[in-house]
């Protein structure tokens, strides 16, 4: 009777890309899954190899559109059904975390709604990076491994970056605490951008706290979707006497329009990881991979090691 790994990684459609590189890194292969789609638009999930007493890693980011969300609850309720020993859902991007709260009245909270469905379907810990708000992870009554995407970035920014002339900047206010961390690590100053809006994805004005003259300007955050916010904080720091401005990402969200406004601003790059699938062409663009840092988290989570270590900021 051949080993078997306790284990067993499994992919959803649109994170397969991403599954294959976490299963190369960990040196296994890639569980065999079928999603059946129906005429009207339906679809059926099923595991072709048994997973009965395995521990099942689900590699589904929930971006855009719903299905996503809703392939990974098939996937989760299959498992459950199916006698896996446990599940644990690997949700790079989690979607809907921007609804992390109550901003005006009657607006619902997506991102507990996410939750609650999740732990409903059957997950047992979910393995996620750069949510975009740190409370969500009391969303889940389940163990959250919340990871970051610096560990991914430092080494470039390290290695590839004027760091004598550098300054990191954040595009507003919210994220202030995620561009300190940067900040501090690296001993380099601080400026942020303060930006009122009109509605959703649409900048009313923005204004630079600090100095940025004669500087190379890092702008870091954690998500970038239609790209207005970013291209001009980008125009407004060049504006202001910078010498280059680049941008740190962790989640490509990239709804049209935005890769022609980066392509037309002022950025020199875009640096930002391959959580969500980007198949556009764009010159200023450049991805790094965190299937290597999910694979070390895998790995621990199996092995009952502590995961503190991958968090360098």
């Amino acid at each position: 009777m051949s080993y078997q790994t306790p284990y067993l990684v499994f992919s959803g459609t649109k994170s397969r890309y991403l599954a294959e590189k976490i299963c190369k890194s960990l040196d296994c292969p890639l569980g065999q899954m079928n999603v059946q789609h129906f005429a009207d638009g339906e679809f059926s999930v099923s595991y072709e190899e048994s997973i009965r007493g395995r521990d099942v890693f689900l590699v589904q980011s929930t971006f855009p559109s719903a299905d996503n969300l809703m392939e990974l609850l098939l996937m989760v309720d299959a498992a459950k059904r199916a006698s896996a020993h446990s599940i644990i859902a690997v949700v790079p991007y989690f979607g809907w975390a921007r609804q992390d709260r109550k901003d005006k009245p009657r607006v619902g909270i997506g991102a507990k709604l996410i939750a609650d469905m999740l732990a409903t379907a059957g997950i047992d810990r979910l393995i996620t990076m750069d949510l975009h708000a740190d409370q969500i992870q009391g969303f889940f009554n389940v163990p959250v491994d919340h990871l970051y995407a610096s560990s991914v970035f430092l080494d470039y920014i390290k290695s590839d970056l004027p760091i004598d002339n550098l300054i990191i900047a954040t595009p507003d206010v919210g994220g202030t605490k995620r561009a300190s961390s940067y900040s501090k690590y690296l001993g380099v100053p601080m400026v942020i951008c303060h930006k009122s809006r009109l509605r959703a994805n649409e900048v009313a004005e923005m204004r630079i706290i600090g100095d940025v003259k004669g500087a190379d300007v890092l702008l870091i955050d954690d998500m970038v979707d239609t790209a207005g916010t970013i291209t001009k904080a980008a125009d407004l720091m060049l504006a202001n006497g910078a010498k280059s401005v680049r941008a740190i990402v962790s989640h490509a969200v990239m709804s049209d329009p935005a890769t022609q406004r980066v392509t037309e601003s002022d950025l020199t790059e875009m640096i930002f990881t391959d959580s969500i699938p980007y198949n556009k062409t764009c010159e200023k663009a450049r991805i790094l991979s965190i299937a290597p840092m999910f694979a070390e988290a895998i790995r621990r989570v199996c092995n009952a090691e502590s995961i503190s270590s991958l968090y360098v900021i």
